[in-house]
């Protein structure tokens, strides 16, 4: 554990809370948000992160510098598979591009909730009980063999327990209202198809979090590393999104690629485990050389991708099963990533 100043935590939570502020007062208009607005989005939340990582650097120490970044990059190459999964969801209740953002906002607030609880808790079992970390990378090594096997291109958004709950808790209407969630209608209040996109959203998350949970752990089991490094990922994450949708299908290597990722991150977690609790002969794998290795895998899989693009499918491949329609030019799933049952819409 490192000795991180109580200035250092506190100058990373306000400056949480301010980026939250100006992200929620820059886009309290709904709109659709293009490329280059977010891009410009994108490089304010990446250049936020190489700042605050410098900070580490200086102050905490060269170590958790390297870890810090290899953390955050890590979780931001595991992100960008997520983009998928959200894409599908929004094709699937057809949500209009112009309240997207507003979802991925709600989206991102409980991620930063999951992602601290899940981590605190994971640090606190990792530093009693080390040999879970051999379980850690039997699941990271689970996640790639479906990864490689294409077992979640049958996700069905509207399948979601979360979906399924929510309809269970209060009616949900078939038809938009504006920016709303809830809507009141003949005297009882009614949920509209976002709120029901906003549950889709937050049980992806929390799945999101088998993967990249015990992927960090591996990588540092300092909380504050852990979860700054995290924290700063997820909050680029809607930028990213819109900045890369309609793109997704292009980098197809990707997937193979964080593949690769996750299983040497798995071999890193059997390292660690049995130098600390089998023999210290057994070598660990360095911080510094996890850092070139997930920078170097995902360069590769990028340049692959586009020196050796995916071959052209025709529009009906294109558009989910079940015959749902892109959503103003997003697609409705992405590469293989289609729903496997279009049955259950939105309200019913």
């Amino acid at each position: 554990m490192y000795d991180v100043p109580l200035w250092l935590w506190m100058t990373f939570a306000v400056t949480v809370l301010v980026s939250l502020a100006v992200d929620l007062l820059a886009h309290r208009q709904a709109h659709v948000i293009g490329f280059r607005e977010a891009a410009a989005w994108s490089g304010v939340w990446v250049g936020l992160a190489v700042t605050f990582g410098v900070v580490v650097f200086w102050e905490v120490g060269t170590n958790a510098g390297v870890e810090y970044t290899t953390a955050w990059l890590l979780e931001k190459s595991l992100s960008v598979d997520n983009l998928f999964v959200f894409a599908l969801i929004f094709g699937y209740f057809k949500v209009p591009r112009a309240y997207q953002h507003r979802v991925l906002f709600l989206g991102v607030l409980g991620a930063l909730v999951f992602r601290g609880v899940f981590l605190a808790a994971g640090v606190a079992v990792v530093s009693r009980f080390t040999a879970v970390l051999f379980v850690f990378a039997a699941i990271l090594f689970w996640s790639t063999y479906k990864i490689l096997k294409g077992e979640d291109d049958t996700f069905d958004p509207g399948k979601s327990v979360a979906v399924r709950l929510l309809r269970k808790i209060i009616p949900v209407r078939d038809d938009y209202a504006g920016p709303h969630f809830i809507v009141k209608e003949a005297g009882k209040h009614v949920a509209t198809p976002l709120l029901a996109v906003v549950a889709a959203i937050e049980a992806a998350d929390l799945v999101f979090a088998v993967d990249s949970v015990p992927a960090v752990l591996a990588v540092s089991s300092d909380a504050f590393v852990v979860y700054t490094s995290n924290a700063f990922a997820i909050l680029g994450l809607r930028a990213l999104y819109f900045m890369l949708a309609g793109l997704l299908d292009r980098f197809h290597y990707l997937s193979k690629g964080l593949a690769l990722i996750l299983s040497f991150i798995a071999v890193k977690l059997i390292l660690q485990a049995s130098h600390k609790t089998i023999s210290t002969a057994v070598p660990e794998i360095p911080s510094l050389v996890s850092l070139a290795v997930i920078a170097a895998v995902l360069t590769t899989s990028v340049a692959l991708s586009r020196l050796r693009p995916a071959p052209a499918r025709d529009e009906d491949e294109r558009a989910p099963t079940g015959g749902a329609d892109p959503v103003d030019g997003l697609p409705g799933g992405s590469g293989s990533k289609q729903p496997g049952s279009q049955r259950d819409r939105p309200g019913t």
